[in-house]
């Protein structure tokens, strides 16, 4: 019995420990400002099947750093950014709603922007105000970079 006791105990401190972390880092990462929810999905072969849409999203927080976003999973304990985004390597391609199983997998109000960043292609989702955010962050480079915002 006591043993039992010790044992629910232990555990229920580690999942208290690791809800506190989770929420910890969330906090350092938006301390520094200009950050927004956005989701990820990365696609090797640069198209997805139609059985496939809604499949390979990952939940995140992208960061505006300078020349580049820095992207986190949301899910995770590491304190470095998943994928950092340099803004004159990335190429808007098209914007659309979610479709068929997306819808399910994605926020309520969010709208998919296909790019192309280094021959890869990714789709990332976010809300109609963090996409005009991050529009004009793409269209706010220096002047003789290149910015293609479709």
């Amino acid at each position: 019995m006591v043993l039992a006791l010790q044992v629910f105990m232990t555990a229920l401190v580690v999942a208290v420990l690791g809800l506190f972390f989770f929420g910890l880092r969330r906090r350092l990462i938006q301390r520094a400002g200009g950050t927004f929810d956005c989701s990820l999905r990365a696609l090797r072969d640069g198209s997805a099947v139609e059985g496939d849409l809604g499949r390979g999203w990952v939940y995140g927080v992208a960061r505006y750093s300078g020349d580049r976003v820095e992207w986190f999973r949301v899910f995770s304990y590491a304190p470095r950014p998943r994928r950092m985004l340099e803004r004159d390597a990335i190429e808007v391609v098209e914007r659309r709603h979610p479709q068929g199983e997306e819808e399910l997998a994605l926020l309520s109000d969010a709208v998919v922007l296909i790019c192309m960043y280094r021959g890869t292609r990714l789709e990332l989702a976010m809300s109609d105000d963090a996409l005009t955010g991050f529009l004009a962050w793409l269209e706010a480079a220096p002047p003789g970079q290149r910015v293609n915002v479709a």
